[in-house]
């Protein structure tokens, strides 16, 4: 009894082990906090990350979230994605069942006549059988668990690469609205600029057939009117496409796009919390992706070692054959047959150091990915930063410049009409009061746009 128990324990302790090395988490090297926060916000204790936060609670405007919701459900890129992920549950399933024995069965039946002729008597022969057959590779060096770990790392990062869609998915619908309700709002000031010109053209006009002033002051004045209305038709044609390009983003075909709130309704927040610096890893779906491919390269390089080892593998069959089918399952019907191979590599000229020495370079190669993925989302959080504090200072410099020249327009024409000065100065304030304006458009909606660059910067957006 103890000569078949040793060798048994002998295989399963064998079966037990896995060549190639043992994925290890490697040791990133994390910044004490995000480069870009001011002094107060860094000396602060880190409070949760607005990445952590649903996007739904970040972007509020009601008819966004619908225009996301949509997006989430029918876009291509990310159906296109989730089919990957299936995909990758497939292979798994593939590359797991080659851990297990393979068991077939067969069963058939035959009839042989020949009739009756000169030389021979008549024949009739039926046979039957009946077989179960199994066929198993022991995995003794871990081969197909180490391939079994690579498939199951690509198909955590397939999920992490649908998460990443849904991060830029979210990120690039609300940027694109937002870009929208910024050309809406530039439409508006130009319309209801080029109203207020044609009103000053017509008075100008009026006073030049009375001779209170020269064509001259006409043409400035048609020229306010011209660069006023030369905006219109531009930004109308910037709408039309901008929203083409959602609809195409909702997986629609090019649409009218509902509107919500207006760019200067859009509620965000002063100051957004960026976290600490080491719950990054875990929550851009970028970085969690690099990682299982580092996973799986890791578990390549024992699948390529495991060829230097021999391979060993059973096979046997078993069931019932006779010629006379009612005696199939009874008398001496019964066949089996066992066998055993082992197949050792010999000679391979080199094949075999070379995959392990490409398994070893591609796990480099992951590992470096991943070193470069954590640096490139530290540095993407700290732009975000810079800009979102940078915006708010730039959109407040706009409006008082915007005050500035509106308020200086506004002297001109006063001026203009006590003939103080001629119409040349009210054109040159018209013109910087319209630029200023469209300016503080301009500021708001960037404003805008870095809280989205932030908040995907952060990993913000896929959770659900």
């Amino acid at each position: 009894m103890n000569k078949i128990v040793a060798p048994l324990s002998a295989l399963i302790l064998l079966a037990g082990c896995a060549v190639g090395p043992n994925y290890k988490k490697p040791v990133a090297s994390l910044p004490a906090t995000y480069r870009g926060l001011t002094p107060e916000e860094a000396t602060k204790t880190p409070s949760a990350s607005i990445g952590d936060q649903k996007w739904w609670d970040i972007f509020q405007d009601e008819q966004l979230r619908s225009l996301i919701r949509t997006a989430l459900q029918q876009n291509y890129d990310l159906r296109i994605a989730a089919s990957r992920v299936l995909q990758a549950q497939a292979q798994l399933g593939i590359t797991r069942s080659d851990q297990f024995p393979s068991v077939g069965a067969g069963a058939g039946i035959s009839d042989n006549r020949s009739a009756k002729s000169k030389f021979l008597p008549a024949f009739e022969e039926g046979t039957g059988h009946v077989n179960l057959s199994a066929a198993w590779e022991f995995d003794f060096w871990g081969k197909y668990r180490r391939a079994t770990e690579a498939a199951r790392a690509n198909l955590l990062a397939s999920e992490s690469a649908r998460q990443e869609v849904v991060v830029t998915l979210v990120a690039d619908v609300s940027r694109a609205y937002f870009q929208l309700r910024a050309l809406d709002l530039e439409l508006e000031i130009s319309k209801r600029t080029l109203a207020s010109r044609q009103e000053s053209l017509r008075l100008t006009s009026l006073l030049a057939d009375r001779g209170s002033t020269s064509m001259l002051d006409v043409r400035q004045a048609e020229q306010l009117v011209y660069t006023a209305g030369a905006e219109i038709p531009a930004l109308e044609q910037q709408i039309e496409q901008q929203e083409n390009f959602i609809s195409i983003l909702l997986g629609k075909n090019p649409d009218v796009v509902p509107r919500g709130q207006k760019l200067t309704e859009q509620p965000h927040p002063p100051e957004v919390p960026a976290g600490l610096t080491s719950s990054l890893l875990e929550r851009r779906p970028d970085i969690r992706e690099a990682e299982q491919q580092l996973i799986a390269a890791n578990a390549g390089i024992g699948v390529a070692r495991a060829a230097y080892f021999p391979q060993i593998s059973l096979s046997g069959s078993g069931g019932f054959q006779t010629a006379a089918l009612t005696n199939l399952f009874s008398g001496p019907s019964g066949t089996w047959n066992f066998g055993a191979a082992v197949t050792q590599p010999i000679f391979t000229a080199g094949r075999i150091r070379s995959n392990v020495r490409l398994a070893e370079a591609q796990q480099q190669s992951a590992l470096l990915f991943y070193q470069q993925t954590i640096q490139g989302a530290f540095r993407s959080v700290s732009d975000a930063l810079i800009a979102y504090r940078k915006t708010r200072e730039f959109r407040s410099q706009e409006e008082l410049l915007f005050q500035s020249a509106q308020d200086s327009a506004r002297l001109s024409h006063l001026r203009y009409s006590g003939g103080v000065t001629g119409y040349l100065e009210v054109l040159t304030n018209e013109t910087n009061a319209f630029s200023a304006e469209l300016g503080v458009v301009q500021a708001q909606l960037n404003e805008l746009l870095a809280l989205v660059q932030l908040y995907e910067a952060l990993g913000g957006g896929w959770q659900e």
